[in-house]
Formats: C-alpha cells, sequence, structure tokens
C-alpha cells in the first residue's frame, strides 16, 4: 500500500515535503496536488517511474509528458523559444496551462515527442506542488491524474486512495484543488495553438 500524507495547502510542512522528495528521489511514484486536480509525478529521469505512468493511464508513446517548473528560468533550461514566445508565456505563468515546446538537450530523449522533439511545461499555482519543487530542485515529469475513460482529473485525494493505493509509492493530500485539466497550448513555428482547453483562458492564444 501507498503512504498517504495530509500536507497543508497554505503552509506546507517541510518535514513532509522533505519525506515526500526522498520517495520521489529514490524512483517512487506519487500523487500530489495541482491548480488543475491531482497529477501524477515521478524523479525526471526515472524510466521505470514513468513506465508504471503509462500504465495507470494507459498512454501510448506519443504521449507528450510535462516538465513541472518552479519558475520561467527553469523552463528555459529545457525548452527553446524566441523572446516573443518567451513574453506571451510570462505573461500567463504561473497558471493552469501547459505550453507544449521543442526540447532542449536536457530533457532525456524518452520524454520528448518521438517524432516532434518537443516536452510540455508548466509552472503551477499551488504551494505544495512549488514546495516539493523547490525541495528537489529540478522539475518534476507529470502527468494529469485521469483515468483510462475519463477525460477529467481526480480531485478527491480519498478516492484516489482507494482506486490507486496499491499502484503508487506515496498520496499527498492537499485538499480541494482544481477540478479541471490544464489548458495545453503547442507552439508550432513560434505561434501558438490551442490543443486542448482546460481550465486556462485559451483566448490570449488564440491567433485570428
Amino acid at each position: 500500500m501507498s503512504q498517504y500524507f495530509q500536507i497543508h495547502p497554505d503552509n506546507p510542512q517541510q518535514r513532509l515535503i522533505k519525506q515526500a522528495c526522498q520517495i520521489i528521489m529514490k524512483g517512487g511514484l506519487v500523487v500530489y496536488p495541482t491548480d488543475s486536480g491531482y497529477a501524477l509525478g515521478c524523479h525526471l529521469g526515472d524510466k521505470a517511474a514513468m513506465d508504471r505512468i503509462r500504465r495507470l493511464r494507459q498512454l501510448d508513446d506519443d504521449h507528450n509528458f510535462t516538465l513541472v517548473c518552479r519558475d520561467l528560468s527553469e523552463l528555459a533550461v529545457y525548452a527553446k523559444f524566441n523572446n516573443a514566445v518567451f513574453r506571451l508565456i510570462k505573461a500567463h505563468t504561473p497558471g493552469p496551462y501547459t505550453f507544449v515546446l521543442p526540447a532542449t538537450k536536457e530533457v532525456p530523449r524518452r520524454l520528448q515527442h518521438p517524432k516532434r522533439k518537443t516536452i510540455g511545461l508548466r509552472i503551477p499555482v499551488n504551494n505544495i506542488a512549488l514546495a516539493l519543487l523547490e525541495e528537489l530542485n529540478e522539475p518534476l515529469m507529470s502527468s494529469t491524474l485521469i483515468l483510462p475513460g475519463e477525460n477529467m482529473p481526480m480531485t478527491e485525494a480519498d478516492e484516489i486512495a482507494d482506486q490507486l493505493g496499491k499502484h503508487v509509492d506515496l498520496i499527498i493530500d492537499g485538499g480541494a484543488c482544481g477540478h479541471e485539466p490544464t489548458t495545453v497550448i503547442e507552439f508550432v513555428n513560434d505561434l501558438p495553438e490551442v490543443v486542448r482547453v482546460g481550465m486556462g483562458d485559451p483566448a490570449p492564444f488564440e491567433v485570428e
């Protein structure tokens, strides 16, 4: 069975944050809250944990994984973009958006889209997620916790424990969080294209 931490959404207990990060660094798969529902997260370079996410969500090889980052400087390490794209992203982060961008060499190849060589990146508005990222000192490889056959993320930690308690190493109960997935914006030739409408307003990224 997985471990279950109740972490305060406004003032995350540092002791529990440290324990959670130790589990991640040892190859654990964790469920944690974000501003757009709960997510599955694991260490950036961990292929085995990534494969567990694929099996849980029944994802195909074309799925774009997301690196959840703590600030814009981390985005620049893992993705390529020009000044105009940077300004557009900066104006809407942190927030419930995932940006799909060309990956840099810092991104392991298995995390990139196999054909387009892209990676999803986002900066959440959630104190627990940001505390984890600060303690890890690197992005968290993530995927929204949407189970097969569903189109909305799971939002109740106790329900997650009932369904996934045998399949993950840690569930972080951070209370109520967002109930929609992120809005996904892919930049094609430096122009934004809305590929999924979710919690974030797509209007600023819609090109006439």
